[in-house]
This record gives structure tokens, C-alpha cells and sequence, in this order.
């Protein structure tokens, strides 16, 4: 019985592998998606997440059920995980690569529309954002920074 709850239905080196591919084409796809997306997670966001991690699971365990083969995954997932945090902490370059970098959507009081389309921000999406805030006009942030974790930043003036 322990025997064949161990033994792996697909070689281990092809389950790192698939791992590995599916582990960064779906950091890819989610960095493409936007901060916006991970930060400010609407059912829609997250209903996608819960599919993504259903239709991945397949390609990423070849059709092995082994106990061995999903800690085998497991254990690749969270290397992967690990080794970008390192990488990122020790390289600005990868950072940048793998975090994304801050947008500044509001200066002096003046909303950047170009920084929100890039974003895929709509002035009434920030403006809900900035309400949660306690903050209802424009013309009181110094700067409102949208962080590359995907949450808002806001520095008001000082009256």
C-alpha cells in the first residue's frame, strides 16, 4: 500500500520541469494582467485565480496522483518561490523584472491619465480607492502611488 502511494506515475524530472513552466508562464500572465488585478481582487479576479490554479493542475502533474509527485511539485513551487524572493531582494534588476515597479497616478493634485491607462485604471475606480482612504478630492494628494503589489499610496497636502 505505502509503495504505491509513493511511487511516481511520471518521471520526477519531468514533473520539475512542467512545474518550472507552468510555475513562470502563470507569474507571467499575471504580471501582464496588471497590479491592479492582484491588489484590488474583485470576484471576477479572483474566480479567475481559483480556474487558473484548476487548469494548470494537469499540465503541471502529467497525470500523476502519486503523494510523492505533489510534494514533489510542492517542494518545486516553493523553491521557485523562495528563489525569486532572494533574487528579487538581492537585484534591483530582477525586481523590476519580477515585481514591477510603482506608477504615480496623481502629483500636485493633478490625476497622470496616461500612468491610469497604463494601469487599466478608470478615474472612478481610483476615485473609489481614494474614498476608502478618507480621501474625496483630487486637489488633496500630494501623490497617490500605485505600488507594484498593486495597493494605493497616497500622500495628502500639507494644509
Amino acid at each position: 500500500m505505502f509503495h504505491q502511494i509513493m511511487h511516481f506515475d511520471v518521471e520526477p524530472l519531468n514533473l520539475v520541469i512542467r512545474a518550472i513552466v507552468v510555475f513562470f508562464s502563470v507569474l507571467l500572465l499575471l504580471r501582464i494582467s496588471g497590479k491592479k488585478q492582484i491588489g484590488q481582487m474583485g470576484a471576477t479576479e479572483f474566480v479567475a485565480i481559483l480556474l487558473i490554479s484548476n487548469a494548470v493542475q494537469n499540465a503541471m502533474n502529467g497525470g500523476d496522483n502519486s503523494l510523492s509527485g505533489g510534494v514533489l511539485l510542492a517542494a518545486v513551487l516553493i523553491a521557485l518561490s523562495s528563489g525569486i524572493s532572494y533574487f528579487s531582494y538581492r537585484s534591483a534588476r530582477f525586481r523590476m523584472i519580477f515585481e514591477g515597479t510603482p506608477t504615480l497616478l496623481v502629483f500636485h493634485g493633478k490625476v497622470i491619465p496616461k500612468h491610469l491607462h497604463k494601469e487599466q485604471l478608470s478615474e472612478a475606480e481610483l476615485k473609489v480607492l481614494l474614498r476608502k482612504q478618507g480621501i474625496h478630492e483630487f486637489r488633496c494628494i500630494q501623490s497617490a502611488i500605485l505600488e507594484s503589489d498593486g495597493t494605493l499610496t497616497v500622500t495628502k497636502i500639507e494644509e
